[in-house]
């Protein structure tokens, strides 16, 4: 068993990342996954997605069956690979996100915005016929005398 140098303030997940540096992390290998906010309006279902220094032309959005996908490539700017890091946390690779729309939405009148690293999908709420529900008739049997 190792020795473990006592320290006061000793931090045990510090330990556990030097064991895995200069290994690559699944994030770098896998990519990212975007983190959004869903909420909506009177009319809309509205998706925010913050997608910092990624080029809105690298970005596919897809709606299928009130599931919105979400996906495209951060690249990296530049090809210096001999930093003496500290920590890496800036992500770069493709990335990926489906949500499942709380509402019903017309996927056909979608609208997307770009504005200072935001992604703002806008998607027309759609009225669905409700479901009706029938009462079951119980017809008695005639009782043989």
């Amino acid at each position: 068993m190792p020795i473990i140098k006592w320290a006061p303030l000793w931090d045990p997940f510090e330990e556990s990342d030097k064991l895995f540096e200069g290994m690559p992390s699944l994030r770098q290998v896998s990519g990212f996954v975007p983190s959004v906010d869903i909420y909506e309006d009177k009319d809309n279902v509205i998706v925010e997605t913050p997608l910092v220094n990624i080029k809105p032309e690298d970005v596919e959005i897809s709606i299928e069956n009130d599931v919105l996908t979400i996906e495209g490539k951060a690249e990296k700017r530049s090809e210096v690979d001999e930093k003496n890091y500290y920590r890496k946390e800036v992500r770069y690779g493709s990335f990926h996100r489906s949500v499942a729309l709380p509402k019903a939405v017309k996927s056909d009148g979608a609208k997307a915005a770009y504005e200072d690293g935001m992604l703002k999908i806008t998607v027309p709420k759609e009225e669905r016929v409700k479901a009706k529900a029938v009462k079951v008739e119980i017809k008695k049997k005639k009782s043989k005398k």
